[in-house]
């Protein structure tokens, strides 16, 4: 065989191997809302200025996180050949002090296979003193399902909890919450004498429900490194932002000896957290033999913490799970960069009849939902168990009839 026929072989299985091509995208692909708390890489990570309006802001998280997919076109041989290429962003948002959340999603349902089914990327590290921490900031994650059937995160959808390690630890909070008061941008400021990398100990007041009474209230410090607004900055009409959810327990250490300076580790939690354990290193270059392996969606569970066994989900939101400022490093804040469904062209699964909350069987929990989704007039085509157009006590009583078959 001439070298150049084998040369002509070879390219051409280069090419056929380049175009693979998903049903669906592999990558993020939709964020559906960014509310951040506020922050030190607030209006940095992305870009944002007064006056800008949501849906730029919005178009600003997507360019920096999720997917998008190339297409080229090329001539081989005298056939017209298109390469399609998925490309993952390399960029990332903040999310800001706790609370702060993010709602993205895929260009399809991601199904659960029962074994870890996405990933949701950071920015963590090891730290070179400390294997078991470093750069360590924990996202809590929700997952959604879309039960009104509109493609948007929306009222009438569910969501649950992924319980991570932490969820069940006595220090955490499961119903905490926390507002921040928009601080006087104007006001002359002056350096700290607490803290030379401080310029405002006094910035952005908080208060919370905190069950110490020592931690009820705050303030967000200004460091020298990160001096534009905290505030997100299209959201000058706001004069609070508050957020509820679950508060983790502190992780960061102070490693540094007495009158040297301060240097924090944040300590890793085991497993279920975003921006807590470096990026699977089969996908990102990362030092070191510890990552996270994704999350897996037989981790949800329903705000009374019970097990919910879910076929699929719709939407991610991940909000910043931890109330704690590290000194010169400023607050904690989840930063979050790219997500990958392990599985993008896993067939969708038929539910029963009947189950109209999504857990893939039918109990009294379905009567409940068909009741709410009358009282509330919430339209939920599920809701409609007997198919005859109407969500009415005939689904109720269907419900209960193929519970009790």
């Amino acid at each position: 065989m001439k070298r150049t026929r084998r040369n002509a072989i070879v390219i051409l299985l280069a090419v056929m191997t380049a175009l693979t091509v998903w049903a669906n995208h592999p990558w993020l692909t939709r964020v559906y809302e960014y509310r951040p708390a506020p922050g030190q890489f607030i209006n940095t990570l992305p870009v944002c200025r007064v006056g800008d309006p949501v849906d730029s802001v919005l178009a600003r998280c997507q360019a920096n996180i999720c997917g998008r997919i190339d297409t080229t076109t090329m001539t081989f041989h005298g056939q017209i050949i298109t390469r399609i290429d998925t490309i993952w962003a390399e960029s990332m948002i903040s999310l800001g002090g706790y609370g702060g959340y993010v709602i993205v999603g895929f260009d399809h349902p991601v199904v659960n296979m029962h074994t870890y089914d996405f990933e949701i990327q950071g920015n963590a590290f090891v730290s070179d003193r400390e294997s078991h921490g470093g750069s360590s900031e924990p996202g809590i994650v929700m997952v959604g399902v879309d039960m009104n059937g509109d493609g948007v995160p929306s009222e009438g959808d569910r969501w649950y909890e992924l319980a991570g390690s932490e969820y069940s630890h006595p220090l955490t909070q499961h119903d905490y919450s926390i507002t921040y008061y928009r601080p006087d941008e104007g006001k002359q400021r002056t350096p700290s004498h607490i803290d030379p990398y401080l310029s405002d100990t006094t910035y952005i007041r908080w208060t919370s429900n905190d069950v110490n009474p020592d931690s009820t209230s705050g303030y967000m410090s200004r460091n020298t490194f990160h001096t534009q607004p905290y505030w997100p900055l299209w959201l000058q009409g706001e004069e609070t932002l508050s957020f509820t959810g679950a508060k983790l327990r502190c992780n960061a250490v102070n490693l540094a000896s007495e009158g040297a300076e301060s240097y924090f580790v944040q300590y890793f939690y085991d497993w279920g957290y975003v921006d807590n354990l470096p990026n699977n290193p089969a996908r990102i270059s990362q030092e070191g033999g510890i990552y996270n392996p994704g999350f897996k969606i037989d981790w949800a569970v329903d705000e009374q913490g019970n097990h919910v066994n879910l076929t699929h989900i719709d939407f991610i939101k991940i909000y910043n799970g931890l109330n704690q400022y590290c000194g010169w490093t400023g607050e904690t804040s989840t930063e979050v960069a790219a997500g990958i469904d392990f599985h993008p062209d896993a067939p969708m699964p038929v539910s029963p009849i009947g189950d109209v909350n999504g857990d893939n069987e039918v109990s009294v929990s379905d009567v409940n939902a068909v009741i709410d989704t009358i009282l509330r007039g919430v339209s939920l085509p599920a809701a409609d168990v007997n198919a005859d157009g109407e969500v009415g006590v005939s689904d109720v009583n269907a419900v209960i009839d193929i519970i009790l078959q």
